[in-house]
């Protein structure tokens, strides 16, 4: 039985900050993940409070308690915070939220004090480059983010041989880049861009009555290339009727082929001789560098296009030059070049019918957020031995 007692107000002050410190000892850290951290605005200190739990009602007040400072939050190596190659300023915070954030100048200034404490690497744009020497300089590094699905960059087998994990961001990037596939092979059929260029010149006086394009509508279009990325392309181009054809590794399970309306060819030739327009899909490998050459660009048709949205060493500039000057092929689309950008000089860009975009597959707003949080899921996952979602195992 408990008795009931009267209390003074400062008895009653007294008694309730005890047990606001009694409950602040109590709550494990495990727990505060579950909580919305808010920044105190009168002072530097730090408090979190419950948000609504899993029936939608408010949780109970939590006492206050400070959270980790910057410096023990797990440090992460990025190249810098804007410019041509550093984060986006926009996702500055969002990483803050979770990291302690190192550039590679200040790593450079105070290797001693901080290559202890950098836990993990967020590579934007390529960047930071990742050597040995970096390598050797980060006891501690558990896991390297890639923004983007592409890391041919990496040395895959030297960044394993220090037990360090590799992911990438597959999920992100996959309709941003099958939109600009489309974006593309529209454009080139539509000539959108020459006729661009009349529309605005001052010595257009009239159109051209005869100044015909091709449709995309009931057309071939073969994909080589059938990841996740050549899959949501299927998936716009059954949109617009057209016959697809796809050659991959693996082909397809059958309800998926079925779904896009998608025809597996074993033989990328066949695929070359039979489509109006092929799109490369492909990662950039040994097996994939120059996969398109001479001898794949002569099986083409003379009034094909081909289009270009995964690597540019995929394709053998000089054989695609030569087949755009000689009728070999129709057009070109590329949004990826090797190297990027192209030599202001390089034949490429005198001419007419080819379209180059400077790799804008996954420059959208929703693409790049997309991908910094795939990439602080990844990271967060490793440091913490969960199931990494975008793990990327050297071959």
């Amino acid at each position: 039985m408990f008795s009931v007692k009267a209390f003074s107000l400062v008895e009653a002050i007294r008694l309730a900050t005890s047990c606001s410190r009694l409950a602040g000892r109590l709550i494990h850290p495990a727990v505060c993940h579950v909580h919305h951290w808010t920044k105190r605005s009168m002072d530097s200190r730090w408090s979190y409070r419950t948000g609504p739990n899993s029936t939608g009602r408010a949780g109970i007040s939590a006492p206050q308690t400070k959270v980790m400072a910057k410096q023990e939050r797990p440090g992460l190596l990025i190249l810098e915070i804007g410019g041509v190659c550093g984060v986006l300023e926009g996702h500055v915070e969002l990483l803050k939220k979770q990291f302690h954030l190192i550039t590679m100048k200040e790593f450079l200034k105070n290797k001693e004090s901080l290559s202890e404490k950098i836990k993990s690497v967020f590579i934007y744009e390529c960047r930071p480059v990742i050597d040995q020497e970096l390598l050797q300089s980060l006891p501690h590094l558990k896991v390297i983010a890639n923004s983007g699905v592409g890391v041919d960059h990496l040395d895959l087998k030297l960044v394993s041989s220090f037990g360090v994990k590799v992911t990438n961001t597959p999920h992100a990037v996959s309709d941003s880049t099958a939109d600009i596939g489309m974006a593309l092979m529209l454009a080139s059929a539509r000539r959108l861009v020459e006729g661009c260029q009349i529309a605005v010149s001052p010595q257009t006086e009239r159109f051209a009555a005869d100044w015909l394009a091709d449709e995309v509508t009931g057309a071939t279009l073969g994909i080589i290339g059938m990841g996740s990325i050549g899959y949501k392309v299927a998936k716009r181009a059954k949109a617009f009727e057209m016959k697809i054809l796809y050659h991959n590794r693996n082909q397809r399970k059958e309800e998926e082929e079925q779904a896009v309306g998608a025809h597996y060819c074993e033989k990328m030739e066949d695929l070359l001789q039979q489509s109006d327009f092929v799109m490369l899909v492909v990662n950039l490998t040994p097996q994939t560098h120059r996969l398109i050459g001479k001898r794949e660009l002569e099986l083409m048709k003379p009034t094909a296009t081909l289009i270009n949205i995964c690597r540019g060493a995929v394709v053998d500039h000089d054989a695609l030059v030569d087949a755009l000057q000689n009728g070999i092929i129709k057009a070109a689309a590329l949004d990826v070049t090797y190297p990027e950008p192209l030599p202001r000089d390089h034949p490429l860009l005198k001419l007419k019918n080819i379209i180059i975009t400077p790799h804008i597959g996954t420059a959208t707003v929703q693409a790049t957020r997309m991908m910094t949080e795939e990439a602080v899921a990844n990271i967060q996952a490793v440091l913490n031995g969960l199931p990494i979602p975008s793990e990327v195992i050297p071959q």
